[in-house]
């Protein structure tokens, strides 16, 4: 009668405040142009930085700039996907469950 054992559930909720712990010390560099545009970001997906390289920036070109600013920004919410998809996919089993930061 209620045995002795551990709670599935709290554990599962262990696992999961972890992982999000570990993602919200996490950094990704994303970048384009070949690397002239670099963002960086966090596991929480906000934007900690941008290095732009001095020579793509053309005044009279400024679309080129915002394409890659925009590219680059793209590949490291890429990249912290892949790490939410990660860190929560073997808890979920590959399930994306809304409220867990995933995706």
């Amino acid at each position: 009668m209620g045995g002795g054992g551990a709670n599935p559930l709290a554990a599962a909720q262990e696992m999961i405040a972890k992982a999000q712990q570990e993602l919200a010390a996490a950094a990704v560099e994303g970048s384009a142009g070949g690397g002239a545009v670099k963002v960086q970001m966090s596991g929480e997906q906000k934007i900690t930085g941008i290095t732009i390289a001095p020579d793509v920036v053309d005044p009279d070109d400024v679309e080129m700039l915002q394409d890659l600013i925009m590219a680059a920004i793209a590949d490291a919410a890429g990249k912290v996907n892949e790490l939410q998809a990660q860190s929560f996919g073997a808890i979920t089993g590959g399930l994306n469950l809304p409220g867990l930061g995933i995706g």
